[in-house]
Parts: structure tokens; C-alpha cells; sequence
């Protein structure tokens, strides 16, 4: 164990040389200072620190925490960019470096074998906010890919496997950590609160998760059904693109919309959480499973279109148990990009 602990802070230490690296050519580009940078640099430097002293490196889970919140800042940077900028026409290949920057840190426990559980590492709210990051930044990426009309003729193939990534990524998120088991051992002085953990929903993100995968769904279902995927040249992640496994649409998307309506109008319901366009959502796939045709009716919108999408991120919706192992909350713009 001590070997492989060794191993990781070499590895985390090379990774980490690599992107301050890469935040010194950022901040240069940049042209003034950004906060997330400088705290990102801050977080990198003190790992070297950690690294330097053969002590405090006999933990990896401390260095890697350190690795992946200076990743979470840094990647923000460039994801707020890149939506600012609506995903210009070559943003492929920038989706694809910042997904392998926020997949490095899950690499590298599953390359040094250390823990069965990779939460054991890393722990449940850090693999949460990787997962979250990266379907999170597919979703804005893919819809503005569905505005595209030029694009999906083409490349609607491509579309189907950035969807399948994203969709993926937020399932994961969503299924890290077991829903709270309600029994007579278990006190909760908030019913509504007990009825969100049992449903496996521990913060606003979860939710929000639930609404991003479902939407996606839909645009797999309008924009790519029986197609088969073209050539990819860009944006496949680390954890879902190896081997990919057969996802229904409508299936998948029908059951995690069911699960958000009935969250928001239950529990929720004093919290005004939107559900019209959920419920578009799902007639739109049942009329698709009744009558095979394209939907002729009113179309759902993006559930969260760019300007509120952008202001989200320092706001919060629900008193929904919070991340606390990041500060600030999960609400941040670091998670919400």
C-alpha cells in the first residue's frame, strides 16, 4: 500500500506540473488575472509542497483532493468560455481536452489499483462533481449542437455518441451514492427532507441532473433515432467511451423525468421548481412510443437556456443537503459549468 501511495503522489505531482503549466499559458492568453485561475495555481502549488514532504505524501487522498479541486477551478475557466462564446464551431477538441483534464483524477485510481472503491479515495462528493462536470459541460455542448440545423444533416451520428457520453456521466453522478434507508433507527425532524435522501437526491445537482439527462434524452430521440454513430473526432470522455452499452432514449429518459416531476410537485413542491417542460418532455415520448412518428405538436425549450444557465451558478433553488466538501457549496459556478 505504501508503494502504490508512493506511486500516486508521483503521478499526481507529474499531472499536477502539467496543468499549472497549462493555467500559465491560460492566465497569459487571458491577458489580466481570473479568480479561479489564481486559486487553482494556489491549490497546485501547495500540492507540490505536499509532494516535497515524504510525510504528509503517505496520504494520496489528500493530494488528490488537492489535484481535483485545482482541476474543478481551472476547467471552469475554459467551460465558462466556451458557453459565453456558445460552443464556436471548433470547440470539439477543446470539449474533448477538458473532459480528459476532469477524468484524470478517477484514471489515475483505477490505473494504481489502491482501493476497491474508488470512493474510498476520492470520496462521494468529489467522484459526484467530476461526473457532474463532464455531462454537465456535454449538455451545454450538445445543445448547441441541436441549433445547428446544417450540422445534425451531417453529423447527427456524432450527436448521438456525445449525448450517450453526457446522458452516461450524469447517471453516474446520480447513482454514486445509495439512497438513504428511512427505518425506525433513522430520525429526521424534516419529513420532506427524509423523503428527498430516501430518493437518492442529496442536493440541488442531483436534481438538476435528472432534468439535464431526460432533456438529452429528447434531443436523442428527435435528432438521432436510428441512426448509427458516425466517426468520432473529438469529444469522447475516459469513463463511458471504451465501450459503450446500448441506451434507450425514451426509456431512460421517462424514468429519471417521472422521478424529477414527482420530486418537484412532492417534497418540492413549496420550492416552485419547473416542471412544465419535463411534462412536454414526456409526451413527447409517449407519443413517440404510441405512434412512431415525430411529434407535431408544441416542442419542449432547453430547460435552462444559456442567460439563466449563467446565473444559476452563485444562486440556490432548494434548501437541498448541500456538498460540503467543497467550498463554496455545490451551487457554484465551479459545479454549474
Amino acid at each position: 500500500m505504501a508503494a502504490a501511495g508512493s506511486g500516486v503522489a508521483r503521478r499526481v505531482e507529474e499531472l499536477g506540473d502539467l496543468a499549472q503549466a497549462h493555467i500559465q499559458q491560460l492566465s497569459e492568453a487571458a491577458g489580466e488575472d481570473d479568480h479561479f485561475l489564481i486559486r487553482a495555481s494556489a491549490a497546485l502549488e501547495k500540492l507540490k509542497l505536499l509532494c516535497g514532504e515524504e510525510k504528509k505524501c503517505s496520504n494520496p487522498s489528500n493530494l488528490l483532493e488537492l489535484y481535483t479541486q485545482a482541476i474543478l477551478d481551472m476547467t471552469y475557466f475554459e467551460e465558462n468560455k466556451l458557453v459565453d462564446e456558445d460552443f464556436p464551431e471548433d470547440s470539439s477538441q477543446k470539449v474533448k481536452e477538458l473532459i480528459t483534464f476532469l477524468s484524470e483524477p478517477e484514471i489515475l485510481v483505477k490505473e494504481n489499483n489502491m482501493y476497491p472503491n474508488h470512493c474510498d479515495l476520492l470520496g462521494d462528493e468529489l467522484l459526484e462533481c467530476l461526473s457532474w462536470r463532464r455531462g454537465a459541460l456535454l449538455y451545454m455542448y450538445c445543445h448547441s449542437l441541436t441549433k445547428r440545423r446544417e450540422w445534425l444533416t451531417r453529423k447527427s451520428g456524432l450527436l448521438k455518441e456525445y449525448l450517450v457520453d453526457g446522458i452516461s456521466y450524469l447517471l453516474q453522478m446520480l447513482n454514486y451514492r445509495c439512497p438513504t434507508q428511512l427505518d425506525e433507527g433513522v430520525s429526521f425532524q424534516d419529513l420532506d427532507t427524509a423523503k428527498l435522501l430516501s430518493e437518492g437526491i442529496f442536493s440541488d445537482i442531483h436534481l438538476l441532473a435528472m432534468m439535464y439527462s431526460g432533456e438529452m434524452c429528447y434531443w436523442g430521440l428527435k435528432h438521432c433515432a436510428a441512426r448509427k454513430p458516425d466517426v468520432d473526432t473529438g469529444v469522447t470522455g475516459a469513463s463511458y467511451t471504451t465501450h459503450r452499452e446500448p441506451l434507450d432514449f425514451r426509456e431512460v429518459g421517462e424514468k429519471v423525468l417521472k422521478k424529477y416531476v414527482s420530486v418537484c410537485e412532492g417534497p418540492l413542491k413549496e420550492q416552485e421548481w419547473n416542471t412544465t417542460n419535463a411534462k412536454q418532455i414526456l409526451n413527447f415520448f409517449q407519443h413517440r412510443s404510441n405512434s412512431r412518428v415525430r411529434d407535431k405538436g408544441r416542442e419542449p425549450s432547453c430547460y435552462l437556456a444559456q442567460s439563466v444557465y449563467l446565473c444559476t451558478r452563485t444562486s440556490s433553488h432548494s434548501p437541498l443537503t448541500p456538498w460540503p466538501h467543497l467550498n463554496p457549496p455545490p451551487l457554484d459556478c465551479r459545479l454549474f459549468s
